[in-house]
């Protein structure tokens, strides 16, 4: 099913042409998740419809979104699907907060970086 639903994540991105879609398997990393997708907008009206037709395509299929937060800006808008949660950004907003960096690394990566 989660397969399914990245499937239709992706599509639904694609069909209103959103840029540099990147999936992400952070199961191992979090008990809360299994996938992360991480895409950008070109501006705040098209985060916006990103994230409509995310939603609606997720809800026209069955899957029931648990919530959608930060449509009002539309800088970033995170749409929780449960095994699924799609990030949506402007560019400049993603490059600030670097989820694919954050997401990636594992706790040995993160030691070390420290050293």
């Amino acid at each position: 099913m989660n397969q399914n639903l990245q499937e239709l994540v992706i599509d639904a991105l694609e069909g209103v042409k959103a840029k540099d879609i990147v999936t992400l398997d952070v199961s191992g990393l979090s008990d809360v998740m299994d996938t992360m997708i991480v895409a950008s907008g070109t501006s705040n009206r098209h985060v916006k419809a990103l994230s409509d037709n995310v939603t609606h395509e997720a809800k026209a299929a069955g899957f029931q979104p648990l919530g959608v937060e930060g449509a009002d800006r539309a800088e970033w808008v995170l749409v929780d699907l449960g095994d699924v949660v799609v990030h949506i950004m402007l560019p400049a907003t993603r490059a600030f907060y670097d989820l694919e960096k954050l997401w990636s690394m594992r706790p040995d990566d993160a030691q070390k970086e420290q050293s």
